[in-house]
């Protein structure tokens, strides 16, 4: 038995992720913008604010048997490379229906892929919060280890920003 969907059933499974995600953008404030990609693919974009990383965007791809989808978590480590792929490799074993990838240029990503048999509104809900608290949880410690230096001159200057704000009047 193939669990491969024909024009027809893709049609309507694609209106029905444009309404879902359409509902999402509605209740959760977090949602910015919910795009379509252009061409043949079948593909959505849905941007959120986030707190530990300013934005992050979910890619969904519908396919004849699945809905794919990822998030660029951050750019290749410049430092402690080894220690930033073993961190998130770790993190891999705590994480439901995604997991960490090396992507083009050595990025990060958070990847998944869904049945489609498996598809309805509650459980793409899931997705697009799971990949945010994923991003949220594991962001700031991949990104201080990854570029160790930069983030240590920025608080400096940070700091001696706030002292000079201090000393003034």
């Amino acid at each position: 038995m193939s669990n491969v969907f024909d024009d027809g059933a893709l049609a309507v499974l694609e209106r029905q992720i444009d309404e879902w995600l359409a509902g999402l953008r509605a209740e959760n404030p977090a949602i910015e913008a919910i795009d379509r990609g252009e061409g043949d693919e079948c593909r959505w974009y849905v941007r959120m604010r986030g707190e530990a990383k300013e934005y992050i965007t979910i890619w969904f791809t519908l396919g004849q048997r699945t809905l794919r989808y990822e998030t660029y978590v951050m750019p290749a480590p410049v430092e402690h490379v080894t220690e930033v792929y073993e961190q998130a490799l770790r993190r891999n074993e705590r994480l439901v229906g995604a997991h960490f990838a090396i992507g083009a240029e050595d990025a990060l990503f958070l990847r998944g892929e869904l049945p489609l048999t498996a598809l309805d509104e509650a459980e793409l809900d899931r997705v697009v919060g799971s990949l945010y608290a994923y991003v949220e949880q594991s962001f700031p410690a991949l990104i201080r280890l990854g570029y160790a230096s930069h983030v240590a001159r920025l608080e400096q200057a940070e700091a001696e920003a706030g002292t000079e704000a201090g000393t003034d009047g």
